[in-house]
């Protein structure tokens, strides 16, 4: 195996690019990211490690503005993550140059994914050891939109997805609950699919909301955290209830 992994552009005998396969491992490793799509909002959730005490923790964020009505949560290398939202954002801008239109999701999802994908094909560098959620409302017809990008440059729509680290524990918990929600319910629902692999705590999670109107708001860490002592509530409600006597006829 050890021939076919110092080169990216080289197939192994089996069919596997090692180079590729090692940055999804990158991914596998990263912060948890969590996607929902409600019908009148998108809600982005990620694990955040906890910051050191001198650390300003606004410079820490891993859910950004790509456009107006985009944006971009991801999982894996934070440095390669900055390189390709550049690159996006640049992209964004030449278009509403270029066309006098601003782009769509699916748009800047393709050339994000293409991005990805050329680095996978070329010698002399290495694939974005990353995972993107790419939100937002299409500039034409108003719908709300969810797509994932991994660094094999493959690119795909969800109602609700997951990635980063226990993205399979996410994503099956996402198609057991997932159902169409508006507004605060949706934010729960996406809260509720990242405390299932983090701690329950308001500074571990970052969580935005974007709607047509009013674009992405970061939501503050009382908001947050009023959240989760909401879903917290919720849970150990059920509990109780699951676990009280039935009523005797």
């Amino acid at each position: 195996m050890a021939r076919y992994d110092r080169a990216i552009t080289v197939f192994s005998p089996d069919g596997h690019l090692f180079q590729v396969e090692y940055a999804l491992e990158a991914v596998r490793k990263g912060n948890a990211a969590v996607g929902v799509r409600g019908t009148d909002n998108i809600v982005l959730a990620v694990e955040r490690k906890s910051t050191a005490k001198l650390e300003d923790s606004r410079t820490v964020r891993k859910i950004v503005n790509l456009d107006n009505h985009i944006a971009l949560a991801c999982a894996g290398l934070k440095a390669d993550a900055r390189v390709l939202i550049n690159k996006a954002r640049i992209e964004c801008q030449s278009h509403r140059l270029t066309v006098e239109d601003p782009v769509t999701v699916e748009y800047i999802t393709r050339y994000i994914a293409g991005l990805q994908q050329k680095y996978t094909q070329s010698g002399g560098v290495r694939p974005f050891g990353l995972s993107t959620l790419i939100v937002g409302f299409d500039p034409y017809t108003g719908a709300p939109s969810l797509y994932q990008t991994d660094p094999s440059g493959t690119f795909s729509a969800w109602k609700a997805n997951a990635t980063g680290r226990n993205s399979n524990s996410i994503r099956d918990f996402l198609e057991k609950n997932y159902k169409e929600t508006a507004g605060h319910e949706t934010i729960k629902l996406a809260a509720r699919a990242l405390l299932e692999v983090v701690e329950s705590k308001g500074n571990n999670i970052e969580i935005a909301v974007m709607t047509r109107d009013k674009g992405l708001r970061q939501l503050e860490e009382s908001e947050v955290e009023a959240i989760v002592a909401e879903v917290e509530a919720e849970k150990a409600a059920a509990e109780a209830a699951k676990k009280a006597p039935a009523p005797r006829d």
